[in-house]
């Protein structure tokens, strides 16, 4: 049961020292997930040059590996990235965007997971399902597995890599391999908005930056997201309003609507 007093406490702390969050991201995103860490009150940078990664990662809060737009070499920066962040103890998080939708995904995913231990993992249910025993069926980069049928492979890749395993959908579960924390908030218009799932991961990133439970931390940022996402649907009148309206939600959002909204 995530403690609202909690998930207030940390968003307090996120909002007054701003962490650097590194993403080496996706294309696609970028623009999304730096306004999302924006408006959660985060410093966004977006840095995936070889010539750069490993001295900003040596200076972030927490560094995010996203695997949406994979090339040669995205992949070495990340290696080096997650690299710095490990040996400095840094939180470093992984997003499998399309995991199991090509063996090159998957395997660079493998490369990651065992050159460079993430602290987080946070992906759909088919991408999850993936990286624990190929089973996930995904549709590009879009899971067709809901997030209940992925809990148990959630629960053994925790246990077997020492992540926090994430898996998002219309309940989300966070999970160590032993405990396992749920949040019931969100709605179905934000599977329909691109870049939804990595800011997700972004926001995780943000909350394990200020929290050292990345167990805790992780529900808490899929909190925020849901929360923020759910009340913005109430009055969106469709994909594109809900981006504005979302980003709105999470700048505005406080301990009162935490505990008012709160489903995890």
């Amino acid at each position: 049961m995530i403690d609202s007093t909690h998930l207030e406490r940390d968003l307090l702390l996120v909002r007054e020292r701003s962490p650097l969050i590194h993403n080496i991201t996706n294309y696609v995103v970028m623009n999304n997930t730096a306004n999302g860490l924006l408006a959660i009150g985060a410093s966004p940078v977006m840095a995936h040059a070889i010539d750069e990664v490993e001295e900003m990662a040596a200076i972030a809060s927490a560094v995010v590996l996203n695997i949406g737009t994979l090339e040669e070499s995205w992949v070495e920066s990340m290696l080096i990235a997650g690299k710095t962040a490990l040996n400095r103890q840094i939180p470093l998080i992984l997003d499998p965007v399309g995991a199991g939708a090509t063996s090159y995904r998957s395997n660079v995913c493998k490369q990651l997971m065992e050159t460079c231990p993430p602290t987080i993992i946070r992906g759909n249910a088919s991408e999850i399902m993936a990286l624990w025993n190929n089973n996930g069926r995904t549709k590009g980069v879009d899971s067709i597995d809901s997030s209940d049928l992925a809990l148990e492979s959630a629960k053994a890749l925790a246990a077997h890599t020492g992540a926090i395993v994430v898996i998002s959908g219309q309940t989300d579960y966070i999970t160590d391999g032993r405990q396992t924390e749920m949040v019931a908030n969100g709605n179905t218009l934000m599977a329909r908005v691109t870049g939804m799932g990595c800011t997700a991961t972004a926001m995780v990133a943000t909350f394990a930056a200020v929290n050292p439970n990345p167990l805790e931390a992780s529900a808490h940022g899929m909190a925020i997201m849901g929360i923020a996402g759910e009340i913005a649907a109430t009055y969106s009148k469709g994909n594109g309003s809900l981006q504005v309206n979302f980003l709105d939600e999470l700048s505005n959002i406080n301990g009162e609507t935490i505990r008012r909204h709160l489903k995890g």
